[in-house]
């Protein structure tokens, strides 16, 4: 499941919402990014995003995920708008059988996220204003699970 919204998100109602009237859930992992202020340089951050592209982008994102790996439920909400230092941006739950496959397709989601989700971040501070690009390791951890899938 995914979800794009401006409100903030609740990790144990999420967590409760998932696990409810289930069993078969061995392991849960979560991910939760937040703003984050680099010693007074960042007084807010900007999302912006595409409406319609950017949720089929996260649902082929989960898709790939779910085959990937034997989840029993997983989530996504990321959020858009201005937001500021400490506030939540985006969640990531992932529920397995055991955790490896939690664990690796949380990581997988992630990764995907910060490198292939149409959103744009912008960050306003003390130095002004700049728009936040993906950093050579996010693109090469995409890199690494592109040539996991073609062995």
């Amino acid at each position: 499941m995914i979800r794009v919204q401006q409100d903030d998100f609740d990790i144990a109602a999420e967590i409760g919402r998932i696990k409810a009237g289930r069993s078969d859930i061995g392991a849960i992992v979560t991910f939760t990014g937040t703003v984050r202020d680099q010693a007074g340089a960042v007084t807010e951050m900007m999302l912006e995003h595409y409406p319609g592209m950017t949720e089929r982008e996260l649902q082929r994102i989960e898709a790939e995920a779910q085959s990937r790996w034997p989840l029993q439920a997983c989530l996504i909400v990321h959020r858009y708008g201005v937001l500021q230092p400490g506030d939540n941006i985006v969640l990531v739950i992932t529920a397995s059988e055991h955790r490896d496959a939690a664990f690796d397709a949380a990581r997988f989601l992630m990764d995907y996220l910060k490198t292939t989700a149409p959103f744009w971040k912008r960050e306003t501070g003390s130095a002004g204003s700049h728009w936040v690009e993906a950093e050579a390791n996010d693109t090469d951890a995409v890199a690494r699970w592109k040539k996991h899938a073609a062995e």
